[in-house]
């Protein structure tokens, strides 16, 4: 535990309570929390479940059969890849998945390859594992894409997991189907498993469509790949995801959650299987507020100075401060000095340093007010 620093968002939770007690107006854009509401049918299901009196009892830990065939069934549709039972498993969010797998994979002595700048849970599941990590950067000047090139011999030889994100946390970057495939590719040729962590497939603009690792062919002899319903359904907080793909890797992961969770509430999954399975088409008018959100912010921070991409999925913004600011001090002017609360690059990955995140779950007027407030400070702080 002494090796785990506190998460981050805990840290500025504390910060922004005592803010707002002294009469500070903060407005954040810092956790990818969505702030708009889950369609009118997920809710309906969520009430209709719940006033059902069987439905509160202790559920199977790896979800319902008709929560893993909803999922299934969204896999068939959405990407064309068909699973079957053995190869879906709930997991209380993804983020629960995350961390685990690393429990159930990573010995000491053992790598995780880590994208860097990543979601802090890779590398932290991997170090209480006792295992170490090594980071694999995601450089501009390369898309944000790993180069499995460069990582040492005697690193690929102690690596037993590697992780992906694509639509990318924080950067926004996008993964074409030939990276994935060469991905597949290098993972089978190391004896890796390669952990894709794909929660926001579907938020993307422009035309934009993202694919499943799973859609590689071979990758469900190396891959495993999580799903949320967090950010696809609006449903932050829910607590529902699955872990889809090689069959041996979700059954030791369904085994090691057998014991450490029990399932989740009933309602909650059929809500979900509502989401998976109902009308599709709102989230792409929900798709629609994002990217006017997202306009808005690439302006604004454009004009105060920093160096921005338009993503082309996710819901965030990656910008780069200009040479030689340092992101946490900015980031901490910003919220001291102008009451906006931004993420330092830097708690993402080494890589991370001179970047900050912005979220785009504001609405947008108060998204403007920051954008006004972040110009008056300007791209070198105070």
């Amino acid at each position: 535990m002494a090796q785990l620093p506190p998460y981050f968002f805990h840290k500025l939770n504390t910060r922004i309570t005592e803010l707002r007690a002294a009469g500070r107006e903060v407005i954040r854009m810092d956790a990818g929390s969505p702030d708009l509401p889950p369609a009118a049918h997920i809710l309906s299901a969520l009430e209709r479940s719940a006033r059902d009196p069987h439905n509160h009892g202790y559920q199977s830990y790896n979800g319902t059969p008709e929560y893993r065939a909803a999922w299934r069934d969204f896999y068939a549709e959405r990407f064309g890849v068909q699973l079957d039972d053995r190869e879906t498993t709930l997991v209380i969010g993804a983020k629960e998945g995350v961390f685990n797998l690393s429990q159930a994979y990573l010995d000491p002595g053992d790598v995780s390859l880590v994208p860097d700048p990543g979601y802090a849970p890779y590398s932290a599941g991997a170090r209480f594992a006792g295992a170490d990590v090594y980071y694999m950067p995601l450089r501009e000047t390369d898309a944000y894409l790993p180069d499995f090139d460069a990582i040492p011999a005697d690193v690929v030889r102690r690596a037993k997991l590697m992780w992906l994100n694509y639509p990318n946390n924080p950067t926004g970057a996008v993964a074409t189907p030939e990276f994935l495939a060469r991905a597949v590719g290098f993972a089978a040729e190391h004896g890796i498993l390669v952990a894709h962590d794909a929660p926001y497939t579907e938020v993307t603009y422009d035309g934009y469509v993202a694919p499943s690792i799973l859609q590689v062919p071979g990758a469900k002899d190396v891959a495993i790949e999580f799903h949320s319903v967090s950010k696809t359904y609006n449903m932050g907080g829910w607590r529902l995801g699955i872990a889809a793909g090689n069959a041996e890797a979700v059954g030791t992961l369904s085994r090691l959650k057998s014991n450490v969770d029990s399932g989740t509430f009933r309602g909650l999954m059929d809500a979900a299987i509502a989401a998976l399975t109902g009308d599709q088409a709102w989230t792409a008018e929900r798709n629609l507020h994002y990217r006017r959100r997202r306009d808005l912010a690439v302006k604004a921070l454009r004009a105060a100075g920093l160096v921005v991409s338009e993503p082309k999925a996710a819901i965030y913004v990656w910008a780069r401060l200009p040479e030689g600011v340092d992101d946490v001090a900015w980031v901490d002017g910003l919220l001291e000095g102008h009451f906006v609360s931004l993420t330092p690059g830097s708690i993402f990955g080494p890589a991370g340093r001179g970047y900050v995140r912005l979220s785009l779950c504001l609405a947008d007027t108060r998204l403007q007010e920051a954008a006004d407030r972040i110009a008056q400070y300007g791209s070198a702080g105070p």
